[in-house]
């Protein structure tokens, strides 16, 4: 073999060696991109899947780049798609005292007189509509707890005009959000933004399906921020556990809006619109958002547990102005003044005592109930929070762990009720051999806790225990919700209470 021809077979060796260690760095770096990348359905975190989605360019999709001068076309451009109609029907007699009279719900007054409650007085079949914005690529969808509430079937419409059945993974009604889902996947979606570096003058985006108008965006300024508006009552209608710290807007929002996207010029969402204050039904003004900061936080428990995981400090909390300033012998106008601390609560364990005057919280200054609410909101019980206060004129500094309504740091698991917030809102057991012996029946089952439902609606009780539904022997949780299924315009319930007294209720749709 010659010199030329030995030549040229090493040249063909390093070749196809060449090719070969090319060909298995590719596969590695293949094998590690995928390895980081969230799997659908096993990420902890939403905002950790979305960057990790830009960081990969998984959908080619990117966070809109501001142009030079006053533009708004990047920002609509790339929050439009992610933004969804939400079409969802009630059944065909929707609580009939909420169409003849005033519900005592501050949510639903506000919105029948505002004009986004029709469905609360409308008899017969009914249907409502609203907005919501996709968090996730796989079809994890941001929506108000008013627009679904109750709902029986709910679907959602993308802007390319596909069509999904969704379902509710959890709904929080303290903060009037909800968490839908869809299957779907490589959907385009809202990356998060942040609320709390949002300021007041900076110009936003509101997008949403006003009027059955489908991908409509609105522009207006950040009029103000930590609005209370004392609209929200939690699940059990008690408003002591309503977090409200809107973020208020002159972007025009109007019934269909709500749900939908208020973004910033980057095209990155940074609240959820949520009502509007005007006297005729439409836009007069004025819109108000929940903060993203709340919604990522709220969004995330509905994900992984089902249900919202409330951190309480224990305390009656009131805005410190001139008048209890001067009646409490206050030096400054500042901070949260502390009315009440619970005995068994995260303040009391910390050393807070009534008449404290909170004005920071993890080196952040608070000077209204808005502002230290929307803190303790993004919080979780066992989080550990710094508190700077005011007694007597010193300002002292404390540590405090946060729990939960029962009084603990455990997460709270979600129950029946929460699961299935739009049918009978209630949680159920199982009747003991004991129970059945002593009131004369061979089967039932028990209602353990009433949440926002039919049940509690009705006039049910905790503690009744349901024999059947029409012909329907009820022997398992199970066989309620087979019942239920079937129903017709209107279904009877049977049962008996701990006491022997019968009681008979019938419920519409």
């Amino acid at each position: 073999m010659s010199f030329f021809n030995q030549e040229a077979t090493m040249s063909r060796k390093q070749f196809f060696i060449s090719l070969m260690a090319a060909s298995f760095l590719g596969a590695a770096l293949a094998l590690g991109v995928y390895a980081f990348m969230p799997k659908s359905g096993n990420y902890n975190s939403i905002a950790d899947r979305q960057n990790a989605r830009f960081s990969n360019n998984i959908l080619g999709t990117k966070r809109a780049a501001l142009s030079e001068g006053l533009s708004f076309v990047e920002a609509a451009e790339a929050s439009r798609p992610a933004v969804v109609h939400v079409r969802v029907s009630y059944g065909s007699q929707q609580t009939t005292n909420r169409q003849n009279n005033r519900s005592g719900d501050p949510f639903e007054d506000f919105f029948r007189q505002f004009g986004e409650g029709d469905r609360f007085q409308m008899p017969g079949p009914q249907a409502g509509s609203g907005s919501g914005v996709i968090i996730t690529d796989d079809g994890y969808i941001a929506t108000n707890n008013h627009v679904v509430d109750n709902g029986k079937d709910i679907e959602v419409v993308l802007n390319d005009k596909r069509s999904y059945k969704a379902k509710i993974v959890g709904t929080d009604p303290s903060t009037d959000l909800a968490l839908l889902k869809i299957e779907a996947t490589n959907l385009p979606f809202l990356p998060y933004g942040n609320s709390e570096t949002l300021r007041v003058g900076e110009w936003v985006l509101a997008v949403g399906n006003p009027f059955e108008l489908t991908s409509t965006v609105t522009a207006g300024i950040v009029s103000a921020k930590g609005r209370n508006l004392n609209l929200i009552n939690d699940l059990q209608g008690n408003s002591n556990y309503a977090i409200e710290s809107f973020i208020q807007t002159d972007a025009a929002v109007n019934p269909g809006n709500s749900g939908g996207a208020l973004v910033n010029l980057k095209g990155e969402l940074v609240g959820i619109n949520t009502a509007i204050a005007s006297r005729t039904g439409t836009y007069a003004g004025y819109s108000f958002a929940v903060p993203v900061e709340i919604v990522k936080k709220i969004m995330d428990d509905l994900m992984r547990y089902g249900k919202s995981q409330r951190a309480l400090l224990g305390v009656q909390i009131r805005d410190v102005d001139a008048k209890l300033a001067q009646d409490e012998g206050l030096k400054d106008v500042k901070g949260v003044y502390l009315a009440a601390v619970a005995d068994e609560g995260a303040a009391k364990a910390a050393g807070l005592k009534n008449g404290d005057v909170i004005i920071k919280v993890d080196g952040t200054e608070v000077n209204s109930t808005a502002d230290l609410q929307a803190i303790i909101a993004t919080k979780r019980p066992g989080d550990k929070i710094a508190l700077a206060y005011l007694r007597a004129g010193k300002e002292y500094e404390t540590q405090a762990t946060l729990r939960n309504k029962t009084g603990t740091t455990d997460m709270v698991a979600a129950t029946e009720a929460d699961r299935a917030p739009s049918a009978l809102g209630a949680e159920f057991g199982e009747v003991s051999d004991k129970e059945k012996s002593k009131l004369g029946i061979s089967h039932g089952v028990k209602v353990l806790k009433l949440g926002k439902g039919k049940l509690a609606e009705a006039g049910i009780k905790e503690g009744f225990i349901i024999t059947f539904i029409g012909e329907t022997a009820i022997k398992s949780p199970d066989d309620v919700e087979a019942a239920v299924q079937e129903r017709k315009r209107v279904i009877a319930i049977e049962g008996v209470y701990p006491s022997g007294d019968k009681a008979y209720y019938a419920i519409g749709w």
